[in-house]
């Protein structure tokens, strides 16, 4: 009897293991990303004129949409002193808008990007303020639309950043066109049927759609989650047809790979792409899937939950992620770049999942 009662014990202390190694912790999550971006806000590089700091592809914008999310888990009622720092530098570019300098002023690579520049500070301005629902993020918006490209074959999109990283870490223009559109769909307020923005909204609608079979699956699963926002974006069929693609892409452990939604991409460096699963690609695709209204009892949208959940470094409080365009030391700052952004996206998964 007292062995059986033993065997019994250790059986439920080892399930206890077992579970509490498979639940991600909130906490680690905000940590780090709290961390990330107090580095961010004071590195010598991020800083730009009138005491601001540059808002970033990796870690600034998808802080911003994930960090909310974890208000509730963890408690909390208002946002942290590192997002208020984070919301005060938005608001005040926003405010000076006509007055600071392009986060990239002068010529890149004998490029100019002024009209680049301003055309993705715009949209991230826009989307962290609405995500926030702060005051500002009328004008934040009204910034945005000023930015949109009115003819041309990118009509209805905005100039972006290109740094010849495509088809990730900023290069991509519709990647910027789904991030207003979500923008546009997150603004409290009903602002989607605000009249005064209706043919701005039309011109990126028709922007989206005549772009669209020629985008990377990432993009797609961008465009996926805008559909959620702007209802109509994209009918019943087209949603599925995106959905059906990411799932194809599921790896055996559950988990997705960024490699494998960028078609055919090398690194700068001549190096292999990473190929196995990844925190940024499964949170992103796992988020998409349940936003689209993808059931919980899916199969394998379980699977890739799943694989989030199993995969937070305890210890950091992160998910990895890999450049695509270099082999990089993933304990360096820079080398934490994708997962900052994978981070945020397995956050948004598993706070959306319920």
């Amino acid at each position: 009897m007292k062995k059986f009662a033993l065997a019994t014990v250790v059986a439920a202390l080892c399930f206890a293991a077992s579970l509490s190694a498979q639940t991600p912790s909130p906490a680690a999550a905000a940590s780090y990303l709290d961390a990330r971006m107090s580095w961010w806000m004071t590195w010598p590089s991020a800083a730009r004129d009138h005491d601001t700091f540059c808002v970033s592809c990796h870690t600034a914008a998808p802080y911003a949409l994930a960090r909310p999310s974890l208000r509730s888990a963890l408690g909390e009622q208002a946002p942290s002193p590192v997002e208020r720092k984070f919301l005060d530098n938005v608001t005040k570019r926003v405010h000076m808008w006509t007055e600071v300098e392009p986060f990239y002023p002068d010529a890149t690579r004998g490029v100019p990007k002024t009209a680049e520049s301003r055309g993705t500070e715009s949209i991230f301005n826009a989307l962290i303020l609405a995500n926030y629902a702060t005051p500002d993020a009328r004008l934040a918006l009204d910034n945005m639309w000023a930015e949109q490209l009115k003819t041309g074959d990118a009509k209805g999109a905005w100039a972006w950043l290109q740094f010849h990283n495509a088809p990730w870490e900023g290069d991509s223009q519709y990647y910027g066109a789904t991030l207003a559109a979500i923008a546009v769909g997150t603004a409290p307020g009903h602002y989607r049927d605000t009249p005064e923005i209706q043919d701005g909204l039309k011109s990126l609608r028709e922007y989206l759609l005549r772009e669209c079979a020629s985008q990377v699956l990432i993009d797609r699963v961008m465009l996926l989650w805008a559909s959620v926002k702007i209802p109509g974006l994209l009918t019943p069929a087209q949603q599925k047809a995106i959905e059906d693609d990411a799932l194809a892409k599921q790896q055996p452990d559950g988990g997705f790979s960024l490699s494998s939604f960028v078609g055919a991409w090398q690194r700068h460096d001549k190096t292999e792409l990473e190929t196995k699963s990844d925190g940024y690609a499964t949170g992103l695709v796992v988020f998409a899937l349940r936003q689209a209204g993808m059931s919980r009892d899916q199969p394998q949208w379980k699977r890739g939950l799943n694989w989030l959940m199993q995969n937070q470094d305890k210890k950091e409080g992160r998910w990895l992620a890999y450049s695509l365009n270099k082999q990089r030391d993933l304990s360096s700052d820079v080398g934490k770049f994708m997962s900052d952004a994978a981070t945020a996206y397995a956050v948004l998964a598993l706070q959306g999942s319920n």
